[in-house]
């Protein structure tokens, strides 16, 4: 972060011992979540997409200082919608915000407000006591700082005025002072994780999330939302040091698989590199990746597929 750990830890904030929290992380689709989660833990842990509603799972960050540890959890962009999987999603972030010791409402100042604002700070509300607002986007010309904070102070008015940061996620400004505000809400209490962690995710849900990632920055039109990534087999080969991978890009309708495969199998072969490139950059193993992409249809509407997909 553009504020370094040192200059951080010694300032004046001196807690009586190590603190733990988990943080829910709240918030409209594309207000900056994903991308504040990742500057925060100096790491990729969730995608990061200018297609709203990318996040589908409660993705975990952890930050480690020496005052101790917050564990972020990512949740999808709160979206005002009867459908089936949008339904799932709004309660994955009711959950979340129930179980955490924190909340971070990360709120995008360059946006209008509208109704889908007010439902989400509506559903913040209750928990203001355990509070943090990251008015985000700052650095944008169309941002209104100033009146995305009047509006939190009206629909939260038991909010603390002290705990409303202006931040940059993108640019890594304000960061430090939203954990600041964090670590003082979060409790005493020992570690979740051990020190080495910056997320929880399993091997193939992040192998999953990277080629989802891959796919849907470039994807048009209703496929981004069509498709979920189905890992079916993987094994380790060559004395661990390889790990060979099945995965299907699974798509509702057989015209978006075209679409995915591309001309010529061009798409499928982009997204296969990429991602195996991106992998790289995680893992201390190589990976072999087998890509395909398969018809699923329907699936947004089937709950067996739900429940795995957003388990």
């Amino acid at each position: 972060m553009n504020e370094s750990k040192d200059e951080y830890e010694n300032n004046n904030y001196e807690p009586a011992g190590p603190k733990t929290a988990m943080v829910a992380i709240i918030g409209r689709p594309s207000s900056g979540k994903s991308t504040f989660l990742n500057t925060a833990s100096g790491e990729p842990v969730s995608i990061v997409s200018p297609i709203p509603q990318t996040t589908r799972n409660a993705i975990k960050g952890i930050v480690n200082t020496s005052f101790g540890q917050l564990v972020f959890v990512d949740t999808p962009g709160y979206h005002m919608s009867e459908k089936k999987l949008n339904l799932k999603l709004q309660q994955t972030a009711r959950d979340q915000l129930e179980a955490s010791e924190c909340v971070l409402y990360v709120i995008d100042a360059s946006r209008d407000l509208g109704e889908e604002e007010e439902a989400t700070a509506e559903l913040i509300a209750p928990y203001a006591s355990k509070t943090v607002v990251a008015v985000n986007k700052t650095d944008l010309p169309a941002a209104k700082p100033d009146r995305v904070i009047s509006f939190v102070q009206s629909k939260i008015q038991s909010i603390d005025k002290n705990r409303i940061f202006e931040i940059s996620a993108k640019n890594d400004t304000g960061i430090n002072d939203v954990l600041k505000a964090l670590y003082d809400l979060a409790p005493e209490a020992p570690h979740l994780y051990p020190e080495e962690y910056y997320t929880d995710q399993e091997v193939g849900f992040r192998i999953a999330e990277v080629i989802r990632g891959q796919a849907i920055n470039r994807l048009s039109d209703e496929i981004p939302h069509a498709l979920f990534v189905d890992i079916s087999d993987m094994e380790f080969k060559k004395e661990g040091k390889l790990l060979w991978v099945r995965a299907f890009l699974c798509v509702e309708r057989e015209s978006q698989k075209g679409i995915v495969i591309g001309k010529g199998a061009s798409m499928i072969k982009t997204i296969r590199i990429e991602t195996i490139k991106e992998l790289r950059k995680i893992f201390d193993y190589k990976i072999d990746l087998d890509l395909q992409v398969k018809v699923v249809k329907n699936w947004r509407q089937k709950d067996m597929i739900l429940n795995k997909v957003l388990s």
